[in-house]
């Protein structure tokens, strides 16, 4: 993981950053495990803006992932670590036995030449190895956590993320997320062995608007700066608000409101939520 930092010999290099990428070992895809990813550049069916800032992008492909790491007690040999361009985080492409080849979560310090195993039952903890929480020992750093058991990965997947098991108890284990909330899973939920890789992640800095486009981020304009048809900020002589408390283009409360589906099946298995810089801790 290594990042360079460029010079301010141009406008579009000041304060720019690239990840150079230097745990890929392998330049191009696997063909058979890419599908086409057509774009909607914040577009509906109708072609009507219902993204804002969303649109564009360099064109992708989607590279199809093991989330559920079902083929279980045949050891995988990886045989290279890729680049993706639809997350944060590498990939790792393993090879079984029987000449199958399966994307997976590149995890940290993993090496072209290591055994990866899927079980069931209870095997040796080391990294990439993937099982349920029941036989996983507590106190380790997990990622690609399951909510419920056989549906796949859904928690701890961007790059340098862990969660933390701490405790199991009847049904439930309990783990500590990146974020800081405490939440309880069925022990009969997978998880993977070790952090996410490629951690310098969060220290890119892309430096000039051109990148952002890239990645298919269009500019941001000020509700303040638009008209009051378009926005509950706009309009109004000069730079006023109307009396409107901060709100998006919708009239959705923007700062401290909750933005979460009440009553959602998994709220009860949040013991606490995660700690906020602004609003310190939340209330379950």
């Amino acid at each position: 993981m290594t990042i360079r930092v460029y010079k301010p010999v141009t406008n579009s290099r000041r304060n720019a950053s690239v990840n150079l990428h230097t745990e890929v070992t392998k330049k191009k895809p696997e063909k058979s495990l890419l599908r086409p990813l057509p774009k909607t550049g914040g577009r509906n069916c109708q072609g009507k803006l219902t993204v804002i800032q969303q649109g564009g992008g360099h064109k992708r492909r989607y590279r199809l992932i093991d989330w559920r790491r079902t083929k279980d007690d045949e050891p995988a040999l990886v045989v290279g670590v890729e680049y993706d361009p639809n997350r944060s985080c590498h990939l790792a492409l393993l090879k079984y036995a029987d000449g199958s080849m399966r994307y997976i979560l590149a995890p940290k310090n993993i090496k072209v030449g290591s055994n990866v195993l899927s079980s069931a039952k209870q095997i040796d903890p080391d990294v990439g190895n993937c099982m349920t929480l029941r036989h996983i020992p507590t106190g380790l750093e997990l990622h690609a956590i399951e909510m419920v058991p056989g549906r796949g990965a859904q928690l701890v997947r961007s790059a340098g993320m862990s969660a933390r098991l701490t405790n199991k108890e009847g049904r439930f284990a309990t783990l500590v997320m990146p974020s800081g909330e405490i939440r309880q899973v069925s022990l009969d939920c997978r998880a993977t062995i070790g952090p996410v890789g490629n951690a310098d992640h969060a220290l890119v800095k892309l430096g000039k608007a051109g990148r952002a486009r890239w990645l298919g981020r269009r500019p941001r304009t000020r509700g303040m700066a638009m008209s009051h048809h378009q926005h509950p900020h706009g309009g109004g002589e000069g730079r006023s608000k109307g009396g409107q408390i901060p709100s998006n283009a919708s009239n959705t409360p923007s700062k401290g409101g909750r933005t979460r589906l009440r009553g959602k099946a998994s709220d009860e298995r949040i013991l606490r939520r995660r700690f906020s810089r602004r609003y310190g801790q939340l209330k379950v």
